[in-house]
């Protein structure tokens, strides 16, 4: 907006994402804009949090969306406990549920790879369904399980049965038994359709699909990546659609499943949720954009927050600068500076310890290096 000298003001964007297990997208943008008034109090800062479709995309929805209603409910955790959950209740009759909120793997007490399952996923859409939603939104991220949304699909009404007839055990180490479908009793979708929000471009099957990539991250060893595997291909075979499209490996396979069995369309997650939350409209007079997340590095650019605030930022010519608890990769072009709060704190432990600290340290760093940077533009181009 204004040609900025330390005494001028600036339009300062802020949009970041969650730090996973430390803080909420919304607690990461409000601690950032305090930090940077502390050095600039001058400017006016936007604070826009966005998510990816992961944990924390049903917080991003209720403060940005007008109108929004939590509704509660009881789940079944992706390890069989029960556990509080929600889901989201939009102005239009629009339904958001959250797979991490319900089936994410910070709700397991220990991994289990060959057991997890997506049950509450299923309670979740049920409630929606009966409470009259005409189009649902599924984020899918942050998932326990690789059992390709079977049990999710399971509460809907279907059926998965091995070669004597019994109901199979949930989990994804259950299908290399599937023997038949019946999709018979399977509530239909609601009549505005379902979107599922990815934060993957994964397939559902081969060396980049849901089990082989994802499952390690869930405790998978390698013996658990082939049995899931094996799983997911006799799933995919009797099952049909297509378990090769981009993002049908999100959230161990419910991508696939949800869009197979009940017709659900695929769409990146970041990409959705920054034009819900308004972002194109915040950078068209916005001097700076921040944002961040727990690690950047190279799969930040892939699908993720960073990435995709940064490509639009680059569309529009607003100079970037991330926050991130650890900087794991080469400054792409677009950013002219980051803060680290590893490197602030003395340690990855210091940092995770008092997060809200550092975050509010990584703001002032930020306007420092914006200060810096934008002294020096001037000193270039000769002003």
């Amino acid at each position: 907006m204004i040609d900025s000298g330390r005494g001028r003001s600036w339009r300062v964007v802020i949009a970041p994402d969650s730090f996973k297990g430390s803080a909420s997208a919304t607690e990461v943008a409000a601690t950032l804009a305090r930090g940077w008034h502390s050095r600039r109090p001058q400017d006016e800062i936007v604070t826009l949090p966005i998510a990816d479709g992961g944990e924390g995309t049903l917080d991003v929805f209720a403060a940005t969306v007008p109108g929004a209603r939590r509704r509660p409910l009881r789940v079944t955790g992706p390890d069989g406990r029960g556990h509080d959950g929600e889901w989201l209740a939009l102005p239009g009759d629009v339904a958001v549920v959250e797979l991490a909120a319900v089936s994410g793997l910070p709700l397991m007490r220990t991994p289990d790879p060959l057991g997890a399952q997506t049950i509450g996923v299923g309670q979740a859409l049920a409630a929606a369904l009966r409470e009259g939603a005409r189009q649902i939104l599924v984020t899918l991220g942050g998932s326990a399980s690789t059992d390709g949304g079977t049990a999710a699909l399971s509460v809907l009404g279907a059926g998965f049965t091995d070669a004597a007839g019994g109901v199979l055990p949930s989990g994804g180490g259950a299908l290399v038994t599937l023997h038949q479908i019946d999709l018979a009793r399977l509530v239909p979708p609601p009549a505005g359709g379902v979107r599922c929000l990815v934060d993957v471009d994964a397939p559902l099957l081969g060396d980049a699909g849901a089990a082989a990539v994802f499952g390690p991250q869930k405790g998978a060893t390698a013996a658990d990546v082939d049995r899931l595997a094996a799983g997911l291909t006799r799933l995919a075979g009797l099952l049909g659609g297509d378990p090769m499209a981009p993002g049908a490996g999100a959230a161990g396979g419910t991508a696939y499943g949800l869009a197979a069995a009940w017709g659900a369309q695929l769409v990146s997650g970041v990409q959705t949720i920054i034009e819900v939350a308004g972002l194109p409209g915040a950078l068209d007079d916005a001097d700076w954009v921040v944002t961040g997340e727990g690690r950047f590095d190279q799969t930040s650019l892939r699908g993720k927050v960073v990435g995709g605030v940064l490509a639009l930022a680059r569309r529009r010519g607003v100079p970037v600068l991330v926050a991130a608890g650890q900087v794991d990769a080469p400054r792409p072009e677009g950013v002219v500076g980051e803060a680290a709060l590893a490197g602030l704190a003395g340690g990855v432990t210091a940092a995770m310890a008092d997060p809200h600290r550092w975050l509010r340290a990584a703001g002032a760093d930020l306007a420092a290096r914006a200060e810096h940077g934008h002294d020096a533009g001037r000193r270039r181009r000769g002003i």
